[in-house]
């Protein structure tokens, strides 16, 4: 099992995260233009991996996109940005966001600390700690409080990152699929453009 530092966000810079995610997307979408994270807080110059998640709040709510990565040799605040243009983007859900959505969408950032190579998922693995990685030559992950939100297992959890990475159920125990754990911290807009809570 291999172990990495991170970085701890500050609740304020875990709502700069957000606020930078945000403005990210909007400039993109409305623009087409890459948001400079401009003068950083000093946390932001770490180099560490980060996801962004976009989610519609009409009607029962949807992933509008999602992006990022735990592994990253940039610096925190330019990979905030370039996961938040990336989950704007066609290449995230298969449609861009658009500007009539900007109003409808809450923002979320998860920043990566303690990345985990485990052999043993199954054991390693603690909800609402871990988020998962799997990677087979494609790769698929999720946050870590996506299994708390929806009532997951351990085991379903682990089955429905494959899924992600559009590989089948139970594919985490192959010998040729590499599962990686990654601690997170996660913030979010409780609603659109609204405060921001740390989960």
């Amino acid at each position: 099992m291999s172990q990495r530092q991170g970085v701890d966000l500050s609740y304020e810079d875990g709502v700069r995260a957000v606020e930078l995610a945000r403005e990210s997307v909007e400039s993109y979408v409305q623009h087409g233009q890459r948001e400079q994270p401009g003068s950083m807080r000093e946390a932001f110059y770490e180099r560490t991996g980060a996801f962004v998640r976009l989610e519609s709040t009409r009607g029962r709510g949807s992933l509008r996109g999602c992006a990022g990565g735990y592994r990253s040799g940039d610096q925190l605040g330019h990979v905030i940005v370039d996961a938040a243009i990336e989950a704007a983007s066609e290449d995230s859900c298969g449609s861009e966001v658009s500007p009539s959505e900007l109003p409808n969408l809450t923002v979320s950032v998860c920043t990566v600390k303690n990345v985990v190579l485990t052999d043993d998922p199954l054991a390693d693995l603690e909800l609402g700690t871990h988020g998962v990685a799997v990677d087979a030559g494609e790769g698929g992950w999720l946050y870590p409080t996506v299994p708390v939100e929806n009532g997951w297992s351990e085991h379903e959890y682990l089955d429905r990152t494959c899924r992600k990475a559009r590989l089948a159920p139970g594919a985490w125990q192959n010998d040729d699929v590499v599962v990686t754990l990654f601690e997170g911290q996660v913030f979010r807009e409780r609603e659109a453009d609204g405060s921001i809570e740390e989960l």
